[in-house]
């Protein structure tokens, strides 16, 4: 299976990376408790590892959305098939996504859950494809910028394969 993937990041580089992210949320959020909303499938992997890495009290929560109409081409639309379990009215919400591509899904998710009036929403991505950006979205932590490559690995998936490979692959 992971014959066919080259690989972009190491096991070694994301570990790296997610604690630096970590230190970088726990500091700018000292004395409060942010909720981390993961954006599922693909971001389960990094935020469970970038949770551990905040040395904060911190909620997790849920989300899951769909916005591809075939395996690796965005719809443009964005529909939320798993909500939130809790209010977020006057809370610290932290967007945890595997990659930034079009925009167009955090553009949804932050105009959606900012009408939810939280305290602050910051959005923690842990790819960025700046070259397939249609909608310029606010992001406060990156942990990778990368080409326009389909990649795998680390939560993120080919037709729900690759997503257990410890690295971020191109297939």
């Amino acid at each position: 299976m992971a014959d066919s993937v080259r690989v972009l990041l190491t096991r070694e580089q994301l570990a790296a990376r997610v604690r630096a992210l970590g230190a970088a949320i726990t500091a700018d959020y000292q004395g409060r408790r942010p909720i981390l909303v993961c954006v599922l499938k693909g971001s389960a992997i990094f935020m469970s590892d970038l949770a551990r890495a905040i040395d904060l009290p911190c909620s997790l929560e849920f989300l899951r959305v769909s916005s591809y109409l075939a395996e690796s081409q965005t719809s443009g639309r964005v529909d939320i098939l798993m909500d939130l379990d809790c209010d977020i009215s006057g809370r610290d919400v932290i967007i945890i996504e595997d990659i930034l591509d079009t925009g167009l899904t955090l553009d949804c998710l932050r105009t959606r859950l900012l009408a939810r009036n939280p305290a602050s929403l910051a959005i923690c991505t842990l790819l960025e494809k700046p070259a397939r950006r249609r909608v310029d979205v606010p992001v406060d932590y990156v942990g990778f910028q990368i080409d326009d490559v389909f990649v795998v690995g680390y939560g993120l998936d080919h037709a729900e394969q690759y997503r257990n490979l410890p690295y971020v692959g191109q297939l």
